[in-house]
């Protein structure tokens, strides 16, 4: 009876244990539910929930239902909030512009080279997001960004022209500046307020987002839609370093291990993911998708380069900016 009582002693020790060293994580994303991310997110929930036996669960949070991502992003920081896939926000440090450079890479081998593994970009982000006690574990990599309008395109491929149109940016000096450059009038807008802005005509349309963007959150605006590749969208797995130090060495290791996976199968998919979610906009909506010739591109990218580039370098630091763009045209080449 004495040896029976101390194994059940021991087992209810060793469950006490189990349900001590699990985690739930909570994750946020800034798409509906239902959205590439979402799905995506979800699985590598699973993924993660399998590879340590279930110690490590995500609770996954859609729609910036935990705040917008700056605010999440500060949240991490501080160890309120565990994880997010978004946007760098650029609110505790203006380096982190450098993630969304306008027109810094052009094709999808370039920006590979530049965001995934080893790459400038990817390093240097790491680094601003550790200096915020957050740790990057993956790249995702979502479009080249465009142009929705809730009206017709203007003059689209001819940045030299003021076309009147007044768009709704995020508040990120580079994408405020490039849409000046390319004509239009800016108007910085929360996220959350940007579709009642489009809706009600506080603005015409949008930029900051690209194909995929514009079909989950303006699809009901979107009449026109002009893929202008105004900059590389990449969003980033970040992981509050404090809540990643609870986790064992194990989990640890299998969170990173699945969070390669889930970029890696990412890099495989997003160029074909942009051209689907182009054609939806099409087939689904009737939206108009506006052709730019090779040489209309060329003149927005030259325009916004001179105009912009020499603005975003003085917010950001000339000489760090500079070594970082010198590094990404090495990588280009």
């Amino acid at each position: 009876m004495k040896h029976l009582m101390l194994t059940t002693a021991a087992a209810s020790l060793l469950a006490v244990s189990a349900i001590a060293d699990a985690q739930t994580l909570k994750v946020s994303h800034v798409r509906p539910q239902g959205a590439t991310i979402d799905v995506e997110l979800n699985a590598f929930a699973d993924a993660v929930s399998e590879a340590t036996g279930g110690n490590v669960t995500l609770d996954i949070f859609a729609a910036s239902a935990l705040g917008d991502y700056t605010t999440v992003q500060e949240r991490i920081s501080l160890g309120a909030i565990d994880m997010a896939v978004q946007p760098a926000a650029t609110a505790a440090d203006r380096r982190m512009q450098v993630s969304s450079f306008p027109y810094l890479t052009t094709n999808w081998g370039q920006a590979r080279a530049v965001y995934g593994p080893g790459g400038v970009l990817r390093d240097v982000m790491e680094e601003l997001y550790a200096e915020q006690d957050i740790t990057m574990l993956a790249a995702y990599p979502v479009y080249f960004g465009g142009i929705s309008l809730n009206t017709d395109a203007i003059s689209p491929g001819d940045p030299s022209v003021d076309n009147g149109i007044k768009v709704r940016v995020p508040g990120i000096r580079s994408f405020q500046l490039t849409a000046e450059t390319l004509g239009y009038i800016p108007s910085p807008i929360p996220f959350a307020d940007a579709f009642t802005a489009v809706q009600t005509g506080v603005v015409d349309g949008v930029i900051g987002s690209g194909a995929e963007g514009y079909y989950a959150s303006f699809r009901d605006v979107t009449r026109t839609y002009i893929p202008a590749n105004t900059h590389f969208e990449v969003w980033y797995m970040i992981i509050s370093s404090a809540s990643l130090a609870e986790l064992s060495d194990e989990d640890q290791a299998a969170l990173r291990q699945a969070a390669d996976a889930f970029e890696a199968t990412r890099w495989e998919v997003a160029e074909a993911d942009q051209a689907h979610n182009e054609q939806r906009l099409v087939d689904d909506l009737g939206t108009t998708v506006v052709t730019l010739s090779d040489d209309e591109l060329a003149a927005m990218a030259a325009a916004v380069r001179a105009e912009v580039w020499p603005e975003i370098l003085e917010d950001i630091g000339a000489d760090w900016g500079q070594s970082i763009l010198d590094q990404v045209a090495a990588a280009e080449q």
